[in-house]
């Protein structure tokens, strides 16, 4: 890996929180802070029943104690998965800071005021794809695509777009949260969080 541009703290679990979520927050903010692009990306993996994996980016929209949000097509590959196979993890890598974390959990969707009030804050042209768009269905070409949006356009032209009943968003509820801290020689700090009970257990793990 490249040197990280910067390293704002060892990874020790004395400069900890305790509270995992509380732990991320202060990792986000940082990178939110430096990262000039997409901080909030972070890579999902699903897997069907029979143990396919499948890997992609999506973006954060949310955490809290309940968990990470992102919104996506209810009808795509990974809510198929997701549907048969309710176990996903999630890697955010920040390499600004030489960061990874690692959150793993089961994933249930949000509700539809959830996903209708964040579709409302959605650009227009956002608002248009996730109609326009029937996520990894096979088209013939991207015309397919821009004729779909033009008849939204004019549909919906001076009237609020409503969120379709195909799009919404999702929250995985983390059972596991590791972070991981580039160090010299390789000998990388890494801190995983893991449930027990209501609590967290705090355990440091070799690099």
């Amino acid at each position: 890996m490249s040197e990280p541009a910067q390293i704002l703290e060892d990874l020790v679990e004395e400069n900890v929180d305790p509270d995992p979520i509380l732990q991320f927050t202060r990792w986000f903010r940082q990178a939110e802070d430096v990262v000039k692009r997409l901080p909030n990306a972070m890579a999902l993996a699903t897997a069907t029943n029979d143990g396919k994996p499948s890997v992609r980016m999506v973006l954060l929209k949310g955490f809290d104690q309940d968990g990470f949000v992102f919104y996506t097509n209810y009808e795509s590959q990974k809510a198929e998965d997701l549907s048969q196979n309710p176990q996903a993890s999630l890697l955010f890598y920040w390499p600004d800071f030489g960061r990874q974390v690692r959150v793993s959990g089961k994933v249930a969707k949000v509700t539809r005021a959830e996903s209708e009030a964040y579709f409302s804050t959605r650009p227009l042209d956002s608002q248009l794809g996730a109609w326009a768009s029937r996520q990894s269905e096979v088209i013939l070409g991207r015309k397919v695509l821009e004729d779909r949006v033009s008849e939204l356009e004019r549909q919906y032209a001076g009237r609020a777009v409503p969120t379709p009943p195909f799009w919404g968003g999702y929250r995985l509820a983390p059972e596991s949260i590791e972070f991981w801290q580039e160090r010299e020689g390789r000998l990388h700090d890494r801190l995983r969080y893991r449930r027990k009970g209501s609590n967290w257990l705090l355990e440091r793990l070799s690099p």
